[in-house]
């Protein structure tokens, strides 16, 4: 234990600790997902989430001397993102064949995800700036942070919402899948991309090369679409 306790105070005084905490985590993660059964909440995402709080908590580590070194992880979103093109391009023809019922489904789809979480915190009395943070949720975080700041929110606030939005689709996407029997992997890639952006789009990769292609399309088209209405949203409910 004292080694452990002579490497964690090395580690956190340099930009190592976040790199190495983070990629052990995920590890661990990995390993007790496992181990459990096959439920929504035992994904590795969650648990890393819980263990890596819990980690800097207990030890009294400011999240600046954590992120040091987590940024290179962060900085690798960019290029996990952009790779969703590969899959995209291997269903180019299903794509197009799905255009007709992938159209109206985003624009539908990114009205309700934001103005549904704005009306929502507005009447359930949240101050005006949670009401704009809260509008671009359901977007990657680059476009989330950039929106919510032109429309008067708060980056950082926009952040965190995408982050949890991200968690509650991975928890309850397979719920909603089976309540509403969605069977086909497009339209289960179409409202993983759509809902949980990222997260839960490199998520079905796992399960659906297919569903990995059409979340990607969501993830890219939803931010599009957002970063149109949102604004539009706002100017709405601030009459």
């Amino acid at each position: 234990m004292d080694k452990i306790f002579h490497l964690w105070v090395y580690l956190e005084t340099t930009p190592l600790l976040g790199l190495a905490a983070t990629l052990l985590v995920w590890r661990v993660a990995g390993e007790i997902t496992q181990r459990l059964p096959a439920w929504p909440l035992a994904n590795p995402m969650l648990i890393s989430v819980v263990i890596l709080a819990s980690l800097l908590l207990a030890t009294h580590t400011p999240y600046s001397a954590y992120f040091q070194g987590a940024q290179y992880v962060h900085f690798l979103l960019g290029p996990a993102t952009v790779a969703l093109a590969l899959p995209m391009y291997a269903n180019l023809k299903r794509i197009r064949a799905s255009a007709r019922a992938i159209v109206p489904a985003l624009l539908a789809g990114s009205v309700v995800a934001a103005g549904s979480a704005m009306l929502i915190a507005q009447v359930m009395g949240a101050p005006r700036l949670v009401v704009l943070s809260l509008a671009p949720k359901s977007v990657t975080t680059p476009i989330a942070m950039g929106v919510a700041e032109q429309i008067g929110g708060n980056a950082s606030m926009a952040a965190v919402f995408v982050l949890i939005t991200g968690l509650c689709a991975i928890v309850m996407q397979p719920l909603a899948m089976r309540l509403i029997r969605a069977t086909d992997m497009r339209a289960q890639g179409l409202a993983a991309g759509m809902a949980g952006h990222g997260l839960a789009t490199a998520r079905i990769l796992l399960v659906s090369e297919t569903a990995g292609a059409f979340g990607g399309l969501a993830i890219g088209l939803n931010g599009v679409i957002t970063a149109i209405i949102v604004p539009l949203l706002a100017n709405l409910l601030a009459r």
